[in-house]
């Protein structure tokens, strides 16, 4: 006979997918999962599926695709230094020399300059997605879980901030703090959040009274736990849409800090500032301002269509009648 003292709860162990196609996609579909993990599998799988389904959705996924392969092998696809000047083969048309998409006023190779720009274009994007809808998402979640005078204070600041025009309010820090793209990313940042902590706020007047809600604080869980592990994570699908939807006119907040000289400094190749180059030379060399400008275009296209994707995907009422 086995001792009691011996004797031990042998803890569950993690319910694995299938092997084969068939088997898996069988268990990704299934009506009736068995396990937390495999319920977490078939929500993913089927809001992917839901997203797939959407032809311009996946249009603006493979854009967006594609501006991070772009920004990750730039080195290997510039075919020149896109800081090196030829005065010599200055405002060259497309296709001449070697110069896919020709030279602007000093003779540096647009195309290298457009491709070294993605970096800098997904640098701000990144940073800003880090910072300011995290911090909206606290303040959002903060003010509608405490109320009171918290919600009053909180929600005051939030509309002073929205009562400004972004890119107004963006010029007013970036003037205060001085020109450069940390500045720029700051002052974006800082104008950037309200949207997400109105949303956050909304969603938490709608859970924060539910019966889990209750439950946690019977069970003695504190406030910041409530907040952190139960109200956050409800808040997140629809932060994720409005952030992905907030990148486009992140892009052009940024593209028009460039181009008023207060966001990334020359020769630093960032789509706004090569626009504002060659607007003098606009009416002759058109390749100069147009090719960044295709790229803002396209960049700001893939991020609207993948956020209205994102949206029809995770939205649990939009699949109602």
């Amino acid at each position: 006979m086995t001792k009691k003292g011996n004797d031990r709860s042998v803890p569950p162990v993690p319910e694995e997918a299938p092997s084969g196609a068939g088997g898996l996609r069988a268990w990704l579909e299934s009506d009736a999962p068995t396990s937390a993990f495999q319920a977490r599998c078939v929500r993913a799988w089927l809001t992917w599926l839901k997203f797939s389904s959407n032809p311009l959705a996946v249009t603006g996924l493979l854009i967006i695709v594609a501006l991070v392969l772009v920004a990750v092998f730039a080195p290997l696809l510039m075919t020149h230094d896109p800081l090196a000047q030829n005065l010599s083969d200055r405002l060259l048309p497309p296709g001449e020399k070697g110069h896919l998409l020709g030279t602007d006023g000093l003779g540096r190779d647009i195309y290298s300059r457009v491709i070294a720009g993605s970096r800098i274009t997904l640098y701000i994007v990144g940073l800003v997605t880090i910072t300011a809808p995290l911090f909206g998402l606290l303040v959002g979640t903060v003010s509608g879980y405490f109320g009171g005078w918290v919600d009053i204070v909180l929600m005051r600041i939030t509309d002073i901030i929205l009562a400004f025009p972004k890119l107004i309010l963006a010029l007013a820090f970036v003037a205060a703090l001085g020109p450069g793209i940390g500045n720029a990313i700051l002052a974006i940042a800082i104008t950037s959040w309200p949207p997400y902590a109105r949303i956050a706020r909304a969603e938490t007047l709608t859970v924060r009274n539910a019966d889990y809600i209750m439950a946690s604080r019977l069970q003695g869980a504190s406030d910041a736990r409530i907040v952190l592990a139960h109200i956050v994570p409800m808040c997140v699908s629809s932060v994720i849409v409005r952030v992905t939807l907030d990148m486009a006119g992140i892009i052009l907040t940024a593209a028009g800090l460039g181009f008023l000289g207060l966001g990334a400094q020359p020769p630093t190749p960032e789509w706004g500032a090569m626009i504002a180059e060659g607007r003098k030379f606009l009416l002759d060399q058109w390749w100069v301002a147009t090719m960044p400008g295709i790229a803002i275009f396209l960049v700001s296209l893939g991020f609207n269509l993948l956020g209205d994707g994102l949206r029809d995907a995770l939205d649990p009422r939009s699949g109602q009648a």
